[in-house]
């Protein structure tokens, strides 16, 4: 029976009997769009199989925004370091963001490190430590040397259309292991250069959308989901509350037929629910020893925010979450050194070495780092030509990302720049093909992970992408 007064039109009521019904065709036609996903499954995140056997079953990104400095971190180039000062002996890319200058050294010492012998810059003497569970990606490249484009290329696939983030298409396809969990969480994400756009699922359905906890200006001690407590209803009253509007869901189910789009949204409800208790849980690192605490660096100003914000990977990705990031920013572009670039670099790194090695150190301990595939690298790179007197500019022409765990090849160094470090030459990789490689080893092929939408099939990769086989174990 309806639940509205007889002399009331409902809103869908109102659609179908106004303007000869096309507001209704529009309404139909959205939520049928919508509803593709659900559509085998009323729990649109419950897990899915993947196309063949994956290597990874999780990912966590570790983002540095604003664009680390690729020679001066893991791309050892002597000859820059031999001809500081000298005209590059070629030619700049045609669409430069800003003009430089003369080659600019690495003010870093560089130092080989493991089994493998791979260099790595003084900036990184905890990360070194982990080098021989590293796989360095040398060549990537992109097509945009803007920080608001490269993010969205980075995050979506596209740096001129709102698309699905890369966290949104994960879980889109592989749904979660945890059912009282987010699929795709993004621990203190930066607002700007694209903000939510970066972990939006743009057309995909809601549920895959990426769960904030905090931003970028909050400390990571006081990041929280929003809403994800109640200080006014008792866990039985919202309980009443969940469930009573579950029934008049169902109500209107009974009368206007299945509706996938309104059963996910039932699922939504439930799922909130559920997280109230799981998620101040995870967030609880009271039952982490001392001796964890300090291996993230929690013990000191520099490393305690990070270090938190990793160890929150670790809990969340122990947890079954499918895809999580954790974003190092600040307000100030942070790793976006167009001058002081010693005294840039210096303090970034110092905030994030110690707690990527723990938490690469820490997976690994736990059994996880072999089925987790951890992710680093920013939007781009910078130029080996200085900007000004001691600053590097943006580069997307070649730039330096790095995989671990997760099936990849460690202690190996996959394609290369130039002898100076500005084009990417050897193995070349494009985002699409990093998107294409990331997908090949969550076991999906990334041609058919696709979602039609306003008249065509889409993916993450467009229409481009090749999978990175080198890379693999």
């Amino acid at each position: 029976m309806s639940i509205l007064p007889q002399s009331l039109f409902s809103r869908r009521d109102l659609l179908k009997k106004s303007a000869i019904g096309f507001g209704n065709l529009a309404l139909l036609s959205m939520l049928n769009e919508e509803s593709k996903a659900a559509a085998s499954s009323k729990d649109p995140l419950a897990p899915r199989q993947p196309h063949f056997t994956p290597r990874a079953k999780r990912v966590i990104f570790l983002f540095m925004k604003g664009g680390p400095s690729h020679m001066d971190t893991f791309d050892y180039k002597p000859q820059l370091q031999k001809y500081d000062g000298k005209p590059l002996p070629f030619d700049k890319p045609r669409v430069q963001f800003a003009p430089t200058g003369n080659l600019l050294k690495s003010p870093w010492k560089f130092k080989q490190y493991g089994e493998s012998g791979i260099h790595v810059s003084e900036l990184f003497p905890h990360v070194a430590e982990c080098v021989d569970d590293l796989c360095i990606l040398n060549s990537v490249y992109g097509t945009n040397a803007a920080h608001g484009g490269a993010l969205l290329k980075l995050h979506t696939g596209s740096d001129a259309f709102v698309r699905p983030s890369m966290g949104s298409w994960v879980t889109y396809g592989l749904g979660t292991e945890n059912q009282n969990l987010p699929g795709f969480i993004t621990i203190c994400p930066t607002l700007a250069h694209g903000g939510v756009k970066n972990w939006s699922s743009a057309f995909l359905p809601a549920p895959y959308q990426g769960t904030p906890l905090g931003n970028a200006a909050i400390a990571a001690e006081n990041a929280q989901i929003e809403y994800i407590k109640n200080n006014f209803l008792s866990r039985k009253v919202q309980r009443k509350q969940v469930e009573f509007m579950n029934e008049l869901n169902r109500m209107h189910q009974d009368e206007a037929g299945p509706n996938q789009v309104l059963d996910a949204r039932i699922g939504s409800f439930e799922l909130a629910f559920r997280m109230q208790e799981e998620v101040p849980e995870v967030q609880d690192i009271s039952d982490e020893s001392e001796a964890t605490q300090k291996m993230y660096g929690l013990d000191q100003k520099e490393t305690a925010d990070f270090g938190r914000q990793c160890l929150m990977a670790r809990r969340f990705a122990e947890r079954g979450v499918r895809f999580i990031q954790v974003s190092h920013s600040d307000q100030k572009v942070q790793w976006d050194q167009h001058s002081n670039l010693f005294e840039g670099h210096t303090k970034n790194a110092k905030e994030v070495d110690q707690p990527i090695a723990a938490l690469l150190k820490d997976l690994k301990q736990r059994g996880l780092l072999k089925d987790t595939l951890v992710v680093w690298g920013g939007e781009f790179g910078r130029t080996p030509t200085a900007q000004g007197k001691n600053g590097r500019d943006h580069n997307p022409e070649g730039f330096t990302m790095w995989m671990a765990g997760g099936g990849v090849k460690s202690g190996f160094q996959y394609g290369a720049t130039d002898e100076f470090g500005y084009y990417a030459t050897n193995d070349k990789m494009h985002i699409h093909d990093f998107h294409a490689t990331l997908l090949h080893i969550l076991g999906m092929d990334h041609e058919k992970l696709t979602y039609r939408y306003a008249g065509r099939d889409f993916r993450l990769t467009d229409v481009a992408g090749h999978v990175a086989h080198g890379v693999l174990a």
